[in-house]
């Protein structure tokens, strides 16, 4: 979706999912962030909010709105309700992230949305999932990732687990797995001409991402306990070391030659443990720890980047876009005076490129989109306070 100096044009993404039309309902997080990626890849994606917008979720600035336009819709009034069926009959998927029963509530669940246009996708975002005891009960990301024994590995301090933003839950296991299933619903539908329900929960997503742990923990090789196990900080070679200036050095030598390579890269090879002396485990780590210290995080880049060590230089992500690998590839640009991620994956014939900026103001686009999607008498609605123009 494209605007114009006269309104707005489908059709126009790039990416391999151009031409889909996708129907969002706004809420924060991780349903926006699968809208995102939608629109990235090239969808038509209408962001329906609240007169007003919610907190948390718009804004100039707001990345995880970009690509789409906004309209705002009173959905508690019936010809708001209808206008999103209208917008429904035409679209491929739905996107919502309420609590169970809300849209339901709304006259918009999947069995309205279906008598309607059934081959439509109808994708649920949720964190407990649509059912079960704790379905009705509020909720975020780090409560989600906790009872599905993620939260407890997470992190190198013995006392207590550390959480990674919201990371895991949201965009791990939520907006990443809404997206996988919305994908593959869209695939069955071409063959069946049905749509259907996904039903993609943080902590279902989150188990998913988990597995390899659940295979060491079966494989009697997984300690349920923090920075003892291979991958979890217990391992000296596989940690993060200080640098003398302050910062952060990223050590993933697993291997026995990427290992050698770092003890000779280090100039350590006279006097460091055998690299699966366990026993000498702590050695070794006081040996990296006090070596690592003695030159900047600069220096140790220099000495290690581009060899098969697996060392690497930790940096915040306003460096990040001056990496030269990644300002190779172009992984950022800045763009409506915003640094940002650009699309990804990347494809080789239908390359995906960005879209609009976010929306200022929730209904900023409400006149424009509406007419694009073939709602009729827009200005009515708007006239009458079911929709808001701002």
């Amino acid at each position: 979706m494209s605007e114009t100096s006269t309104g707005i044009e489908l059709g126009r993404g790039t990416g391999p999912l151009r031409g889909v039309k996708v129907v969002e309902i706004a809420g924060i997080g991780p349903g926006p962030h699968a809208c995102m990626l939608l629109a990235d890849l090239g969808a038509d994606v209408i962001r329906v909010e609240r007169p007003g917008g919610q907190a948390l979720a718009g804004g100039a600035h707001n990345l995880l709105n970009r690509g789409r336009p906004s309209v705002a819709l009173d959905l508690k009034n019936p010809e708001a309700v209808q206008t999103v069926l209208e917008l429904v009959r035409g679209a491929d998927v739905l996107v919502e992230g309420m609590r169970p029963g809300v849209m339901e509530r709304l006259g918009l669940g999947p069995e309205d949305c279906a008598a309607v246009n059934e081959r439509l996708v109808y994708g649920r975002m949720t964190g407990w999932g649509q059912d079960g005891p704790l379905a009705q009960a509020a909720g975020h990301d780090m409560n989600y990732i906790a009872i599905t024994g993620t939260l407890f590995g997470l992190g190198q301090d013995k006392s207590k687990p550390h959480f990674p933003s919201n990371l895991v839950g949201d965009f791990g296991g939520g907006s990443t797995y809404l997206v996988i299933g919305i994908l593959a619903a869209l695939l069955e539908a071409k063959v069946s001409g049905k749509g259907q329900t996904v039903d993609a929960a943080i902590v279902d997503g989150t188990a998913s991402l988990n597995a390899m742990t659940a295979a060491f923990i079966a494989g009697g090789q997984f300690r349920e306990e923090r920075a003892v196990n291979l991958l979890d900080g217990g391992a000296p070679f596989y940690d993060v070391y200080e640098t003398s200036d302050g910062r952060h050095m990223s050590v993933g030598s697993l291997e026995p030659q990427f290992f050698a390579r770092l003890v000779q890269l280090l100039g350590v090879e006279d006097t460091c443990p055998g690299q699966f002396e366990m026993d000498r485990w702590e050695e070794m780590r006081a040996l990296f720890t006090e070596t690592f210290r003695g030159r900047t995080q600069a220096e140790w880049v220099e000495v290690f980047e581009g060899t098969d060590a697996c060392v690497a230089g930790i940096i915040p992500i306003s460096e990040a876009a001056e990496h030269p690998h990644m300002k190779a590839r172009g992984v950022f640009v800045t763009r409506d005076d915003l640094l940002q991620p650009v699309p990804a994956p990347r494809f080789s014939r239908t390359g995906a490129t960005l879209g609009t900026p976010p929306s200022r103001e929730a209904g900023e686009h409400t006149r424009a989109a509406l007419t694009a999607w073939g709602v009729p008498d827009v200005d009515g609605l708007i006239e009458r306070g079911v929709a808001v123009q701002v």
